[in-house]
């Protein structure tokens, strides 16, 4: 599938290739799937505005540091403008990620 440059997304199902173990996370941290399917854009700010880092490989899995609200993004998981933290200066549209939940799943950005 490809990678549109307006919409952020991202694939996982293998718990060996985790972007906890790439950005540094504690052994144990909870980590979320990406949708199946989708390679995903990580963002400098909660946006497609914001300069891209990187784009996830198929397979990935995110941990959540915390959660902001900003531009709005239809995905597999809904319309959300929700945007998770996964790094310092590294964000994804939640409606790329499988949370269980249409709200935040963990505390505010600072």
């Amino acid at each position: 599938m490809a990678i549109e440059e307006t919409a952020d997304a991202v694939a996982t199902t293998d718990a060996t290739d985790t972007v906890a173990d790439t950005v540094g996370t504690t052994a144990g941290a909870i980590t979320y799937p990406v949708a199946p399917g989708y390679q995903l854009n990580v963002r400098s700010g909660p946006g497609t505005n914001h300069r891209l880092v990187k784009v996830l490989p198929y397979n990935s899995r995110v941990p959540i540091r915390c959660q902001r609200h900003g531009q709005k993004v239809s995905g597999p998981y809904g319309t959300s403008d929700i945007w998770d933290n996964i790094a310092p200066g590294q964000y994804v549209s939640d409606a790329y990620v499988k949370t269980g939940s249409d709200g935040f799943v963990t505390v505010p950005c600072g």
